[in-house]
């Protein structure tokens, strides 16, 4: 974890169901409280997706638990987050998601230096056929390795 990274979360869902065209880095404008709760992992992002709405990139179904210490006046845990990306970077974005079947997923998220990152993934859905053919894939892998580490024992 060189360059001050520390992971916070990882969409292992998005992974198997989507295809990771490519991937980019954004920024995230969050609340006080909000920025704590993540920095203690307190979020849930499984089902969210990016939209692009009047040249802005808005994080959709991410929720971040409240802060337990603050008070009364604590953010909106489903509010919709809004992504920080250069013009040139969103109008790449709009190119994209204009594809069939593209779409902006979180793919996880981070601590670079101090600030909250998150890499955003341009994605295909999968096949019911690609997914069966990753879980082949990761059991032969396992087994490979299994077998490996048996003959390594004797």
């Amino acid at each position: 974890m060189s360059d001050g990274k520390k992971i916070i979360a990882e969409n292992r869902k998005a992974r198997f169901n989507y295809t990771v065209e490519d991937s980019i880095e954004c920024g995230i404008a969050l609340l006080g409280t909000e920025v704590k709760s993540v920095k203690e992992g307190q979020i849930s992002f499984a089902d969210s997706f990016a939209l692009i709405e009047n040249g802005e990139v808005w994080l959709q179904n991410f929720h971040i638990a409240q802060y337990m210490f603050s008070s009364i006046f604590s953010h909106d845990p489903d509010r919709k987050k809004k992504l920080l990306l250069h013009k040139d970077q969103i109008k790449r974005l709009i190119r994209k998601v204009e594809e069939k079947g593209c779409t902006l997923i979180p793919l996880d998220f981070y601590l670079k230096n101090g600030i909250v990152k998150v890499n955003l993934g341009i994605c295909k859905g999968k096949k019911l056929f690609d997914k069966r053919a990753d879980i082949k894939d990761r059991d032969i892998k396992r087994e490979l390795a299994r077998e490996f580490k048996d003959n390594q024992k004797r």
